[in-house]
């Protein structure tokens, strides 16, 4: 990679993201795997089976970042979540009832976001957050992040997000920081 080299970034529907399941599986393979995730095989097989179910969302939204030879950088996807969600249900303190209310529109959970790390601090993962989100109809956007990814916890900062909570994601997980951008502030 050189810094010369141009990188797209592309907005992908659930079909197209699912036709292209191996790039995303291997940004992610190889950005989980490491600290403070350090992701193994089985837990990257575990997510790409909910990758799966979550591309035939009819919401589901996704960016994937290339080089001119088509190899992929980078990837983010999420979907709207719907008013069933059991996202709340995992934070570790109650929160008021009007901030859990979801329609299936209000808020957007970010699912994932990463970047390979030859490709890293070059602005890409800013360019797959924009792409995700553009045309988004959604007042917010949620996240979890390991409280120890400290170069993740720093970009949703400056990008505008703040912590409103912890939660243990999945059975066995670390407690992670819940994080929630306000998009009609930033719209603002």
């Amino acid at each position: 990679m050189t810094q010369q080299e141009s990188i797209s970034v592309e907005y992908l529907d659930g079909p197209a993201a699912a036709q292209a399941e191996d790039a995303f599986r291997l940004v992610y393979a190889e950005a989980f795997a490491e600290p403070p995730y350090n992701e193994a095989e089985h837990d990257v097989a575990d997510s790409f089976r909910r990758f799966r179910s979550q591309t035939r969302k009819r919401t589901f939204r996704s960016a994937l970042a290339r080089t001119g030879d088509g190899g992929p950088v980078g990837m983010a996807y999420g979907y709207p979540l719907g008013p069933k969600t059991g996202w709340w249900d995992q934070l570790t303190q109650p929160i008021p009832d009007d901030m859990r209310r979801e329609d299936g529109r209000r808020t957007f959970g970010l699912m994932e976001i990463a970047v390979r790390g030859p490709w890293r601090g070059q602005g890409i993962a800013g360019r797959l957050h924009e792409t995700l989100l553009a045309g988004t109809e959604a007042e917010r956007v949620l996240l979890n992040v390991h409280p120890d990814s400290k170069a993740a916890q720093a970009a949703y900062r400056a990008w505008g997000y703040r912590k409103i909570g912890e939660a243990r994601p999945w059975e066995g997980a670390d407690v992670h920081d819940v994080m929630m951008l306000d998009l009609r502030r930033t719209a603002s």
